[in-house]
């Protein structure tokens, strides 16, 4: 048996040219029977060899099944995979290279080798700045507990280099004796037998077996001119000027066993060896899974934890009592909970909330888990279960033996409250983010690939802006080249967009996750590496979410949302103001005069719905009910528009189409959206209803729909859809018209469990601009940046509803924008320093401090709140002294009388230790749009008239202005 024991990845990021994933298919293909992933330092991509050997594993236990298969008709496209028996197993493991120049494969036997292998490699990388790892052979010979070693020989003969690596090597064979083999590897440089024969009596001297591996940098040699770019890219060079550092040839790539013992004749014992290495270490990636927090609290059991804190919610939720149906939910999810032992996470979840909501930070659970009784009464979610049409083994299954998966946003501006909160409590040793592989895409592709090859800048720019997908040598590809000046014909230039193509998809680096943690009962980095992020007190694991998913480990995403920032603070200022207490949970239920609003297309700020697409599809929608804004929410997505589902839903909900379903069973799964699939549970229901789909083959399908996806494999299950429906009696076209529709969620398909919970947050936020336009202006400003609109939008937005909004002053306002009571009994909104371009909140701070009864002068500031001369000016320009009886130009003329930026000398005040008076000058008064660009360039936004208004006149001669009104999002234009 031979195994490949040293395969380096394109995860050993810039070197290797192969994904993990190829690298397992092509070992099948060969017959060889393990691999090990070994990247430097990391284990980042071995996840991806696991998920690659299962899919191996399945299509060859399905063609076993069923060698013929079902038949299929001749349009249907067959799968191009060849039959594959060899299911190679992966053998976890990494390339250590210590700061000593020594370089070990790591091959864990078991579970403790993994953790041990795991905390070296954190140890190596918690030092060291993000990216890079510091390693030492002290550290190897004290933590690397049971792991098989491959020693890689010095690169070079002789010199003072060899000697030390001689010393080194002989302290290795004293510490791991057995452990430790000479790792004999092929550089195709014709000096390989000599080379090999050399230190095999080295390793006879130390008492060290060899063994051989082809240590490839690539599945087929086919890769090699990427090799070479991603060396160029990585030394930031050209590939013309990569000289020696360039691969020779294109041999460094995997190999059979037949193919290394052809080349090595005199080596197939030691080359036999490596599957006696291989069987000794059986360590597998599937025993990482369920290692959760037990959250045992007060010496009850999670499980009774959970159920009593679910019925004291229930009677929180419910004080007038629960209805039947709702504790029958209860129950039933309780007990598959229980059964399937996931309370920890619930309780986990249920802390994390309960400590937000203990700072008085808003959130909202969202995601399959949220939409249920349990997450309901736990606080988690304020979504009624009675609303939505889940049902709960929609994310906790028996059949998919997964762990449910719950994302809660928190409020953006304090959502690093949370975080910092759960490395406190569960220690950086348990607690730690999820990464994200940045992949080559685009742009990135394109600049790095074309600069490595060599193309001018010029050339560079016009090709990432003007090209869009990379289809090889097609007639529209050398339409698109000329139409930018490029010639097509150009050798260069046609193979970096071939390089282009290749490596799209390829991983460039780890980043962190945008909130999602993995916590852990034992020690995280016993269980995956630990690493620093970028960002200050944050840190790592190497691994991305949808490894995470594949191992089925916990994963809890703490995320942010401004609108909560935006709901919280209207709460707190309707409290302040209007002494009443609300929450999302408590909001009044369908208010007919929201609905109203939104069915205008009045949603400027308001959740999700204020995008130019979202206002003109609500006059369209009209949603009368919270299930139509569930819709509406969910509807206008890349996924659903390119699937072709908008129109037809519109149609059917206005009555110019007849509502119809090609059977009663698909009837059941798509009456709710009028025949019309419009959310990601739909599409899986309709597999396997439809075309006869396993729940784990529609779990795949699911899979392949997530959002963000950075693989969309939608594809691949094209055949056995329209096989599944036409064998279950539905005619082609329609099987073709449902799969085109599935594949749209390719793009971006929503979940009902996500549109519900964001649609509490479309009402909530319609509540407050329906009934407290002012209170939500305000919030929104003091929110900002989020949304798609400016603070001036805003601002007039809110002014058209008749809110008063009142310019920033340096006796009444405060940094955040505040309320106060109008001259009609309502209230006003005053605009905060932070409108200010160049106001910071320390300079407002000290300004409102020091205020006292007010300020009489401008002088007033600089003796009281110590402002600098440069933040009165600034302060002058954005005519906040006009309620001090001053113009702008006057309070500016006053502020330039106190100097510079330094303290005036002693001498430059008169005996009493009053500013010498500057004589009386009268200034030219401002005109009207000279004040109006004064707004915009201090404060980006203006409370006199639109600008456009004092052109009107000019643009509509002959019309009576006062009676045109600037309307539409148009006139709420900042301008540029």
């Amino acid at each position: 048996m031979f195994a490949e024991l040293c395969a380096l990845s394109n995860f050993t990021f810039l070197t290797g040219a192969s994904h993990p994933e190829e690298y397992m298919r092509r070992a099948a293909a060969l017959g060889i029977e393990a691999v090990a992933i070994t990247d430097v330092n990391s284990v980042a991509g071995i996840v991806r060899a696991h998920s690659a050997a299962r899919e191996i594993e399945r299509d060859r236990d399905a063609r076993l099944a069923d060698p013929i298969g079902p038949e299929r008709p001749a349009h249907i496209p067959k799968p191009p995979s060849a039959p594959i028996d060899t299911v190679p197993r992966l053998i976890p493991g990494a390339l250590l290279e210590t700061v000593e120049g020594i370089r070990l494969t790591a091959l864990p036997r078991d579970r403790n080798g993994w953790g041990t292998l795991s905390r070296l490699i954190s140890k190596g990388r918690l030092k060291a700045a993000k990216g890079t790892c510091e390693i030492t052979l002290d550290e190897v010979m004290e933590g690397l507990k049971s792991c098989r070693l491959l020693l890689h020989p010095p690169f070079g003969y002789a010199g003072p280099g060899r000697d030390i690596w001689m010393r080194h090597t002989r302290r290795l064979a004293r510490a791991f004796g057995e452990d430790l083999d000479l790792l004999l590897y092929p550089l195709y440089d014709g000096q390989d037998h000599p080379r090999w024969v050399h230190y095999r009596n080295i390793a006879l001297d130390l008492g060290l077996s060899c063994v051989v591996s082809a240590r490839p940098l690539m599945h087929r040699g086919g890769r090699r001119r990427l090799a070479d770019v991603l060396t160029a890219i990585r030394q930031g060079r050209k590939v013309d000027d990569l000289g020696r550092t360039a691969l020779a040839n294109a041999e460094q790539r995997m190999r059979s066993q037949a193919d290394l013992e052809r080349l090595f004749p005199d080596f197939t014992a030691e080359i036999a060896r490596s599957g006696e290495i291989a069987e000794s270490c059986q360590f597998s990636l599937d025993e990482l899974r369920y290692e959760y927090p037990s959250e045992v609290s007060g010496g009850e059991t999670p499980a009774e934890r959970l159920e009593r804190l679910a019925h004291e919610g229930l009677r929180r939720r419910y004080p007038a009592g629960a209805s039947q149906k709702v504790r029958d939910m209860l129950a039933h999810e309780l007990a598959l909970i229980g059964k399937l032992k996931y309370e920890p996470y619930f309780l986990t979840v249920h802390d994390i909330v309960a400590f937000a909501r203990s700072r008085g930070i808003l959130c909202q659970g969202r995601g399959s888990a949220a939409n249920s009784v349990v997450c309901y009464c736990l606080g988690v979610t304020s979504v009624s279960p009675e609303i939505g049409t889940m049902v709960f083994e929609r994310f906790v299954s028996e059949a998919r033996d997964e762990p449910p998966d719950i994302d809660v946003d928190f409020e953006h501006e304090r959502r690093e409250e949370v975080i910092q909160h759960i490395y406190a409590r569960y220690g950086r040793h348990r607690a730690g983010l999820c990464a994200t592989v940045i992949h080559y895409r685009g742009k990135r592709a394109i600049r790095e690939v074309g600069a490595a090859m060599g193309l001018s800048q010029d050339t560079l720019g016009a090709l990432s802006s003007q090209l869009w997908g990379f289809e090889r040598a097609t007639r529209s590809q050398f339409e698109r080249l000329r139409e930018i000046g490029l010639d097509p014909r150009d050798s260069r230039l046609m193979k970096t967009m071939e390089l282009v193509e290749e490596i799209q998809g390829f991983p460039r680096h780890l980043s962190q996750h945008v909130g999602g943690f993995i916590i852990t009962e034992g020690r995280l980095d016993e269980l995956v590496p630990i690493e620093n992020a970028s960002m200050e007190d944050r840190t790592v694991i190497c691994w991305d979410k949808d490894d995470i998913d594949a191992l089925g480990i916990l994963k809890v995403d703490v995320l942010s949302l401004g609108m909560l920032s935006c709901i919280r603070k209207s709460f707190d200022l309707i409290r302040e103001h209007h002494k009443t207490d609300y929450a999302l949970a408590t909001l009044p239920p369908e208010d007919p005069a929201v609905y109203d609003m939104l069915c205008e297309a009045d949603s400027l700020g308001v959740f999700q719905v204020e995008s130019r697409a979202q206002m003109n599809f609500l006059p369209r929608m009209r949603p009368r009910t919270f299930y139509d804004l569930v819709i509406q929410v969910a509807i206008i997505r890349p996924g659903p528009i390119q699937g072709d589902m908008v129109h037809p839903f519109i149609r059917r909900r206005n009555g110019e189409e007849r509502v119809s379903f090609p059977s009663d069973a698909l009837g059941a799964v798509l009456g709710k959206t009028l025949g019309v699939p419009l959310f990601q549970e739909q599409a899986m229901q309709i597999a396997i209803t439809g075309a006869g789909f396993t729940p784990e083959e529609a779990d795949r399908l699911r899979r392949s729909l997530a959002t963000f996806k950075k693989h969309g494999s939608v594809s691949d299950f094209k055949g056995r859809f329209l096989s599944g429906m036409l064998a279950n009696g539905y005619d082609l076209d329609f099987a073709e018209r449902c799969f085109s529709q599935i594949e749209g969620f390719g793009s971006y398909g929503f979940p009902e469990s996500h549109a519900a919970s964001f649609a509490l947050l479309v009402y909530a936020s319609a509540w407050l601009k329906r009934h407290h336009p002012g209170i939500f202006c305000c919030a929104l400003l003091n929110s900002q940046p989020m949304g798609f609109y400016a603070p001036a939008q805003i601002v007039r937005d809110a002014r058209e509803h008749g809110v008063e909004i009142r310019p920033v002053c340096v006796n009444a306002s405060f940094w955040d924008n505040v309320m106060e009571p109008d001259d009609k009994g309502g209230l006003a909104v005053r605009l905060g320093f932070r409108q200010l371009r160049s106001m910071g909140e320390e300079d407002a701070n000290w300004l409102t401090a020091a205020r006292g009864n007010g300020y009489r002068e401008p002088l007033d500031l600089w003796r009281r709140a110590g402002l600098s001369p440069s933040v009165l000016r600034m302060l002058a320009e954005a005519d906040t002294f006009a309620a001090l009886g001053l113009t702008r130009r006057e309070a500016l003329w006053e502020v330039k009388a106190i100097g510079g930026d330094k303290p005036l000398p002693l001498f430059a005040q008169d005996l009493d230790g009053e500013a010498i008076d500057e004589p009386h000058v009268t200034l030219a008064q401002m005109t009207e749009g000279e004040e109006i660009v004064e707004d915009f360039v201090s404060m980006r936004l203006t409370l006199r008239r639109h600008p456009v208004a004092l052109l009107r006149e000019r643009l509509s001669p002959g019309l009576d202005t006062d009676l045109i009104r600037p309307t539409g999002l148009g006139s709420l234009s900042e301008p540029r």
